[in-house]
């Protein structure tokens, strides 16, 4: 597969703007909002096993696996529940997350897996 193909650009920003939004996570101490047992600890660990699964998807999607198409799926319905969750908490009063920057995030993550698992759907549903 092309790196320049428009699945790869997508599975890029993706990963940058979900992995911004984690940078966040850990400054409004989201393992206190999700009530993770362990704290920074757990949620760092965490963290690193999401990254790794990641960076192993993008190497399926270089490599034109069918493969990489489903983690580009599981990643774009990763960024749809990050906006989702957080809007959840949100609109029941919490402030984290509240900020021009991070509210911006959760919108790009969104609009960014829509059309993300628009195109893994489409490339699953071609690819034999």
């Amino acid at each position: 597969m092309n790196k320049d193909n428009p699945h790869v650009s997508l599975y890029l920003l993706n990963t940058a703007l979900l992995s911004t939004h984690e940078i966040d996570s850990a400054f409004w101490k989201e393992w206190e909002l999700f009530g993770l047992p362990g704290g920074i600890q757990v949620f760092l660990v965490l963290n690193l096993l999401l990254l790794l699964a990641v960076l192993y998807g993008f190497g399926q999607l270089l490599r034109g696996a069918r493969s990489g198409q489903m983690f580009a799926l599981l990643l774009a319905a990763g960024g749809v529940f990050a906006f989702v969750i957080h809007g959840y908490f949100i609109l029941t009063g919490h402030r984290e997350f509240t900020l021009p920057v991070s509210m911006a995030l959760l919108v790009a993550i969104l609009v960014v897996s829509l059309i993300q698992g628009v195109q893994a759907l489409k490339a699953l549903r071609t690819k034999v």
